[in-house]
């Protein structure tokens, strides 16, 4: 028990204040560096009545401070100043402070601690803040430059401002009340006193107390009227002035002190001879003491009272004095012409005071007296503080001798006092005992620590509200800004005691003896123990003694004969000293330990023995105790073999793990006596189940004794609900040993019969008609275990000895009526009706289904699938029944839906473990889905086991794995997890997969539109207007920037959201006709509480207005289009007028003014040319044979299936008011252009103005001759030219074949085209002959190719 420095607090953000006070500083700051919002204001509330804290004086503004602070050392120019409750921190630099509040914060190892957090920062104006009026408040004083004293509450408001001097204030210092520790001690009034350069001005601690109080409540009340404040009245004060002083840097008030009369006496003597009078009660006199330079140290007394006090009343030196209300006596000062004080500070007892200079010294005064009695050097700028211990009177050693004051314990508590002196230049934080002691403790610390002692406590208390009022949390703190924390000093007791009379510090050097003599390694263990014993007696006090047996117990070197034997000793000697002198509480522990060591032993011996039960175990005979038939029992087995085979996949076990062992150092410390029961200590689970395996493990493998470990249990003060626990602990925990062995279902069986048949487990007065608490504390078990195949078994254990039980107490009611005969029926097939067995079947079935849905969610598909996410990769959590039943509804098919994003399987796979269903139902609506593609998408994945395993949990949960409701959960789980990581695109579209398989318009509408307004929306409003903006498909980085994806996840998610919004579409359409589903529960989850489901959410959706939907799907295929053919110069809003632009991302539910009626034609102009980029696009990308490309690149660009856009732009044109012929023109002539004649000729059948389309089709042919005659320039060419007629040859020239994309067309596909244009051509049309001459061109150019 050494001296120690403990770390209690923490900074939240202490650069947040260093930047508010040192804004220069704040560049120095990293780039990109989170800073928290320091004006956020913090509710927090105080311990008492008008906690008080000071800083002191700020130094002007106008003085341009231009000195380089460094970022470690700032805290050295701040005034830092902490409330004496802790609960208030204040760092203030110039006009600006920061207000810290402590609240509680898990720190990132998830424990709990306290956290310095501002609460208010600002510059100290009258103007600055708001008030919230609460009772229990914290009040900071702040003296200025300029003379004036203000007052603020924790938020900054300005209360009362008073000029008490017009010179700066130096110093504030706060007496508080404190209640006498003897009689002969003068009470103390409470003062605020304030330091002048030459006067020290003192305020009543009351009568400000009042004000304050009054002052706070006129806030309060004109900030909730809104009405400006009243000035309040000016604060009565006493100022004095200092006499023959050089400088004045600190002070201290030490308070009202009256001198003895033996001290009257000699004065009154000295001054008026023999025949002198005197008062017979002395005047009270207020003492201070300054530091600065000469005197170094100077001690003032101020009489109270008006009138001149006689001369025979005072001290000789003070007498000489009397011109002033205050003087200086020099005789008591320390003049010291060379030396200046820079700051003293008293202690709390008023008897002592320390003293720092400019010569690196501490000097300790004795303020009565008015001598230095100690001087430390080579202390230079210290701090220093005290901290005052009061004795604990239950750590003194027990007297023999009746008429000692410490014989028991009752007595006056000594009172110690430390010194304690931080050092920055050497980083040091020492703590000497006073007044002569030696240094008890000495800390590293750092450099650029504050060590704060506020020295006085709360406000406002006198003697019998302060009794009730507890010391300040911490005496004194120590800053350190480097690590951002707050410290705090522990000195015992003990260490103000002299070495060689404390009979502490000889038992502190026996317990250091023995911590060695236990590191130690001896071959001998009987010597070790001889010498433990001889040490352990030698030890006084009953608390070290207790300190020194806990460390022999906790020792891992000693074996267990030895901690015994020990501890049989010292209770031996314990109980054979005489009574009064025996501490009872020590006696009790060592006998609470020895009963726990006998148990030990006891334990240990049963489970070392040679006990072997090894008959096997017959399926029938496992029948018949757990109560089933043989169908039940092999249904039971399946299930187990199943969950078995997916469980071992995911599980670890190591080989050196050892069951049923556990050292007794471990032992001793998870168990503890209390009123001869034993208890087990809050221990984390592991530990838990570690204890309960020392117990039961041999014992449910059929190595131990089961009635011989009960017994021994009970008979040591274990409880059998207690026991209960920890077998349920480790049977539940060791699942896969528990599956491999049946015949440890037959142990379990036999233990809890016989925990079952214990005094206080089951009350005799239970009624078949009530819940039992000690079985349903077993089920609560079996629910909130995640192991479900052994909590299944342990419930059918249960539920068997549960019945036998029953059977057995109903059998005794009804003994007297029935027949032996049928009393043997009657026990054997007949199980008695109660609310138990009601609860117990129905555990049985949850945890049925429980194992199910576990065993189907640890199945894996062996899927070859190139790319995992790491999303996909996070296990599963596991279920228990608590969960299931905890998480609502949709609990049940979201986890299936978990599952099913983790494995990625195809929405088919639901469907093909659903065709069964399918089959038994042919009434059902089937959905139009293509076989053949489920077959080919899923050749390369080995499904195993699954579709069973989903199949048999379809069965299991009809209605909460329905199809619809699982699609749902699906869809939802994989948009989810899109959003988590955009730029996996293909978990967008797996889910509007599942979305288009839900067969319920109204579930589909609902969740589409969920799906839109959470995850949606905002990413399409975002990439509209970036698209808007930069009038072209944007780049990667503008993608990531604006809506945080990159391109190519865009171009999929925009195609993913045209799907989404037609898929809600053809919701909207077929909803009429289909009924709204209902959502049934199954029997035995009816109990099910938690969030609402998907499912209802959806069903509570309103509907959408079809028009905006269908607007904003043509905005969607607009930009879709855009990004999908990297398209330039298009504004996609400047396709829409003002109407249109103003609908979109409305609430597709609301009604919106849309656009109606004619467009403007430049609108339609602009839509029109965007819509013929896109089919010059559309066909480039599917037929361009000018730039080889990647397949596999456009499949990576373009998850999921492209759209069919030729389709898609005349759909476009129809809603945009463009005319679709005009595209479908266009289509067909960018077919030719590409030389996919076959493809345009099908075309062509779409197309109403055929004579307009032959026109343009004339065109692209006369390209085509023009490239083979004029560019290929062959001799055959030139001769076939020469023949033609002059208009035609006229006409070809003027053809220009660069706009054609396939110049490699053969010729006798030409010739098909022209006759395709002679066939369109009416014979009146003007261009008919040049048709004609066309044919005759065409056919004598491919004569020569015959």
């Amino acid at each position: 028990m050494a001296c120690s420095i403990v770390q209690f607090c923490y900074f939240q953000d202490l650069q947040a204040a260093r930047d508010f006070l040192f804004p220069h500083l704040r560049e120095e700051t990293p780039t990109g560096a989170v800073r928290r919002d320091p004006s956020k204001s913090t509710n927090w509330e105080d311990d008492g009545w008008g906690a008080w804290e000071e800083t002191e004086p700020q130094e002007p503004e106008d003085e341009g401070n231009t000195c380089k602070t460094q970022k470690t050392s700032w805290l050295q120019d701040c005034v830092l100043s902490l409330s004496p409750t802790n609960d208030l921190m204040v760092i203030a630099r110039e006009q600006k402070a920061v207000f810290l509040v402590p609240k509680w914060k898990y720190s990132d190892k998830g424990k709990e601690e306290m956290q310095f957090a501002v609460g208010w920062s600002g510059s100290l104006n009258v103007e600055e803040g708001s008030s919230t009026g609460r009772p229990d408040w914290t009040c900071i004083v702040v003296g200025f430059t300029s003379g004036y004293v203000r007052f603020y509450t924790e938020n900054g408001v300005l209360l009362l401002a008073q000029l008490l001097n017009e010179d700066p204030v130096l110093q504030l210092k706060c007496r508080t009340y404190e209640i006498p520790r003897h009689p002969g001690v003068t009470e103390q009034n409470e003062e605020l006193s304030i330091l002048y350069p030459a006067a020290i001005v003192t305020i009543d601690g009351f009568s400000l107390f009042q004000s304050l109080r009054a002052c706070r409540n006129q806030v309060a009340k004109a900030a909730a009227s809104g009405n400006e404040n009243i000035q309040p009245p000016p604060l009565a004060y006493k100022k004095w002035g200092l006499q023959d002083i050089d400088t004045i840097i600190d002070h201290a008030s030490i308070g009202i002190m009256t001198l003895s009369p033996f001290d009257q006496m000699k004065t009154a003597s000295n001054i008026g001879g023999f025949n002198a009078t005197i008062k017979n009660s002395p005047p009270a006199m207020s003492q201070y003491i300054t530091v600065g330079s000469n005197p170094f140290t100077g001690f003032f007394y101020a009489l109270e009272g008006s009138t001149q006090p006689l001369l025979s009343h005072v001290a000789l030196a003070v007498a000489s004095k009397l011109t002033s209300a205050l003087f200086n006596a020099a005789r008591f000062g320390l003049p010291d012409s060379r030396r200046h004080g820079e700051s003293i500070c008293l202690s709390p007892c008023n008897t002592l005071a320390a003293v720092t200079d400019d010569f690196g010294r501490v000097i300790l005064l004795d303020v009565a007296r008015g001598i230095a009695i100690r001087m430390w050097k080579g202390y230079r700028d210290a701090q220093i503080g005290w901290i005052q211990i009061v004795e604990d009177l239950h750590e003194r050693v027990p007297e023999k001798v009746d008429f000692s004051p410490f014989g028991n314990n009752q007595g006056p508590s000594r009172v110690a006092q430390f010194l304690v002196i931080y050092a920055p230049r050497r980083g040091i934080l020492e703590v000497w005992s006073t007044q002569q002691g030696p240094r008890v403790g000495a800390f590293n610390v750092g450099k650029h620590c504050r060590l704060l002692y506020p020295g006085y406590k709360i406000m406002g208390l006198n003697n019998v509200t302060s009794q009730s009022w507890q010391p300040q949390t911490y005496q004194i703190c120590l800053v350190d800004p480097v690590s951002g924390s707050v410290k705090t000093v522990n000195v015992p007791f003990h260490l103000a005691l002299s070495d060689k009379k404390s009979e502490r510090a000889k038992d502190m050097h026996l317990v250091k003896k023995l911590a060695a003599l236990l590191k130690t390694k001896s071959p001998s263990l009987d010597l070790v123990e001889t010498e433990i014993k001889e040490l352990i007696l030698d030890i006084k006090y009953p608390a070290t003694k207790k300190q020194a047996l806990e460390s022999i117990l906790a020792s891992e070197r000693l074996p267990f004969s030895c901690l015994r034997n020990i501890t049989q000793t010292l209770l031996d000697t314990l109980k054979n000293q005489e009574l009064e002198s025996v501490d009872e509480g020590l006696l009790q522990f060592c006998a609470n330990k020895l009963k726990l060591l006998h148990l030990y032993e006891s334990v240990s011996q049963l489970n070392s023995l040679d006990f072997h039960s090894d008959t096997p175990v017959s399926d029938n005979d496992l029948a018949v105790l757990l109560r089933l038939e043989e169908k039940e029992l092999l249904k039971l087995q399946t299930l187990l073999e199943k969950y078995k085979q997916e469980n071992t996949r995911t599980t670890v076990r190591f080989s050196d793990d050892k069951d049923g062992v556990l050292p007794i150092k471990t032992f001793l410390e998870y168990l503890e006596y209390e009123k001869d029961v034993l208890n087990i200590k809050k221990i984390s689970e592991e530990e838990y189940v570690a204890l309960g395996s020392f117990f039961f493990w041999k014992c449910l493998h059929g190595e131990s004794s089961t009635e011989d470990m009960c017994h021994t249990l009970e008979s040591a003060g274990l409880s059998p609900q207690l026991l209960l626990s920890l077998l349920l602990s480790v049977w539940l925990s060791k699942e896969k040993d528990i599956l491999d062995k049946p015949q440890s279902v037959c142990c379990l069986h036999t233990m809890l019969s016989l925990l079952s048949k214990m005094k206080v487990a089951i009350d005799e007065t239970w009624d078949s008609q009530s819940v039992s608490p000690w079985w349903q504390q077993m089920r609560m078990a079996c629910i909130q275990s995640e192991n479900n195949g052994a909590a299944l078994l342990s419930a059918h254990v249960g539920h068997s000895v549960a019945a036998q039980l029953s059977n057995n107490m109903t059998e005794k009611k009804f003994s007297q009526t029935v027949l032996g005969a049928d009393s043997e029926a009657l026990t054997d097939s007949w199980e008695a009706l109660s609310l138990d067995t009601e609860y117990w079947k129905l555990l049985l079935k949850q945890l049925e289904d429980c194992l199910i849905l576990q065993t189907l969610l640890h199945s894996k598909g062996s899927t070859r699938n190139s790319k995992v996410s790491a999303l996909q990769a996070e296990p599963l959590p596991r279920l228990s029944v608590k969960k299931l039943l905890e998480g609502g509804k949709g609990g049940i098919a979201d986890s299936v839906a978990k599952w099913i994003f983790k494995q990625d399987f195809s929405p088919e796979v639901l469907k093909l473990a659903n065709k069964e269903r399918d089959v038994e139902n042919p009434d059902e609506p089937k959905e139009g889905i293509n076989r053949g593609f489920f077959e080919l998408s899923e050749v390369e994945t080995d499904l195993g086991a699954i579709p069973d395993l989903l199949r048999l949990a379809y069965e299991q949960f009809p209605c909460s794995l329905e199809l619809d409701v699982l699609h749902a959960h699906c869809c939802w789980e994989y948009v989810v997890q899109w959003n988590k990581d955009p730029e996996e695109a293909r978990f967008f579209v797996r889910s509007i997969e599942h979305l288009k398989h839900i067969l319920n318009a109204h579930v589909q509408n609902g969740i589409a539109l969920m799906m839109w307004n959470t995850f949606l929306v905002k990413r399409f409003s975002a990439a509209t207007y970036l698209m808007d903006k930069v009038g072209k498909s944007p780049k990667d980085r503008l993608c990531r920037r604006d809506v945080g994806m990159s391109d190519t996840a865009m171009t999929s998610f925009l195609g993913s959201c045209l799907d989404l919004l037609q898929t809600l579409m053809e919701a909207d359409v077929s909803r009429d006709e289909i009924q709204v589903p209902v959502l049934d529960t199954e029997d035995a989850w009816l109990s099910v509480e938690g969030p609402i489901s998907i499912v209802e959410l959806a069903l509570e959706q309103k509907h959408i207005h079809y028009p905006l939907v269908e607007h904003h799907s043509i905005l969607c295929s607009i930009l879709y289009a855009v990004m999908r053919f990297s398209l330039k110069t298009v504004k996609p809003l400047s396709l829409f007028d003002s109407k249109g632009k103003n609908a979109f991302f409305k609430d597709l539910t609301s009604i919106q003014l849309l656009p109606s009626g004619e467009m403007d034609p430049n609108f339609i102009s602009i839509r029109q040319q965007f819509l013929l980029k896109v089919i010059s696009a559309a066909v480039q990308s599917q037929h361009s044979v000018t730039k080889e490309r990647d397949p596999s690149e456009e499949v990576a660009s373009t998850p999921g299936k492209d759209q069919d856009w030729p389709v898609l732009a005349v759909d476009l044109a129809h809603h945009l008011q463009v005319s679709e012929d005009v595209i479908r023109r266009h289509y067909v002539g960018e077919l030719y252009n590409y030389g996919v004649d076959h493809l345009a000729e099908e075309a062509i059948l779409q197309v109403h103005d055929k004579e307009v389309l032959a026109s343009q089709l004339l065109v692209l042919t006369g390209q085509r001759l023009a490239y083979a005659l004029l560019h290929t320039q062959t001799k055959e060419g030139m001769e076939l030219l020469a023949r033609l007629p002059p208009t035609l040859c006229t006409w070809l020239k003027a053809m220009n074949p660069q706009d054609l994309q396939n110049t490699e067309v053969p010729i006798a596909t030409t010739a098909k085209l022209v006759n395709k244009v002679i066939e369109l051509l009416p014979e009146k049309h003007g261009q008919y002959s040049l048709a004609l001459h066309l044919i005759e061109a065409v056919e004598a150019i491919s004569i020569p190719s015959l």
